[in-house]
């Protein structure tokens, strides 16, 4: 599948600078973001379009404080965010050149954010769901095998948020996303549990593309009441296929979006601009 159109990469951009975050956090309210952060991401997401491709140098210093209109502390601010993620490198009588794809920290939270905003391509949906096939059904399977009690309560909680907005509001996010941490953690290995917190944020991507209006399918969410049902049951075997199956679908679910967008989405050579 393509790259994002030049719409969706000239939305991105605008969201990137504006502060804002396309995310939410587990109290279902968007964080505030600086202008450090902000112009970060407008960067980071330019890069992962394609816009500055890898091997490719960043506009000069002069140009970029003028586009964005900050200061040289806050534009080489963003610069070391973006070190920090290894998307770009700064070399003397050289400038700054973004890095090879296979250099990208694609597990920090922040890039995987930044990803699903400005190239959400099928490869790439495909490889986060990927991911949590191999480690979610898993957790589940270990989530029943010790059924703690009040890890189950935190299932439990976070499954009645879904129901009770299932409609469609900003809470559902956080409680879908409440869930799947849940059951990390309720497996007892700290990993999983940590590596729950670095895919939060495709979480959330995935989630809102495979739902569009915030509403969740009624099958969806009866698959993670299996899941659930299956922990409290004491069942790993039953938890794990449940969440394989759900994962499945729910994936699936993302590449129909994904097909919609392509389709529907009007054709444009203009660059992105902020």
């Amino acid at each position: 599948m393509a790259d994002a159109t030049g719409p969706k990469r000239r939305r991105t951009a605008r969201w990137a600078a504006s502060g804002e975050r396309d995310e939410t956090g587990e109290s279902g309210v968007a964080p505030k973001r600086n202008v450090n952060d902000s112009l970060a991401a407008a960067l980071g997401c330019e890069i992962i379009a394609g816009v500055h491709p890898p091997g490719s140098r960043l506009p000069n210093e002069a140009s970029l404080l003028v586009r964005f209109g900050v200061s040289r502390p806050t534009l080489r601010e963003a610069f070391r965010a973006l070190e920090a993620k290894g998307l770009i490198v700064s070399r003397q009588k050289v400038g700054t050149l973004v890095r090879p794809k296979a250099d990208w920290h694609m597990l920090d939270a922040d890039f995987l954010a930044w990803h699903m905003q400005a190239a959400p391509t099928e490869a790439f949906v495909n490889d986060v769901f990927q991911l949590r096939r191999i480690f979610e059904p898993q957790a589940a399977g270990l989530a029943a095998e010790s059924r703690d009690a009040a890890a189950l309560g935190r299932i439990e909680a976070a499954y009645a948020d879904m129901e009770a907005h299932k409609s469609g509001d900003s809470e559902l996010i956080a409680a879908d996303v409440r869930f799947h941490k849940e059951i990390l953690q309720a497996s007892g290995n700290r990993l999983l549990g940590a590596l729950g917190s670095l895919i939060e944020m495709a979480l959330v991507g995935t989630f809102k593309m495979g739902w569009r209006s915030l509403a969740i399918k009624d099958d969806r969410l009866h698959q993670h009441r299996d899941v659930m049902a299956a922990i409290a049951a004491k069942r790993p075997e039953t938890a794990r296929a449940a969440m394989a199956k759900l994962l499945q679908e729910s994936a699936d679910d993302v590449r129909r979006a994904l097909v919609d967008d392509r389709t529907s989405a009007p054709v444009s050579t203009a660059p992105a601009r902020v």
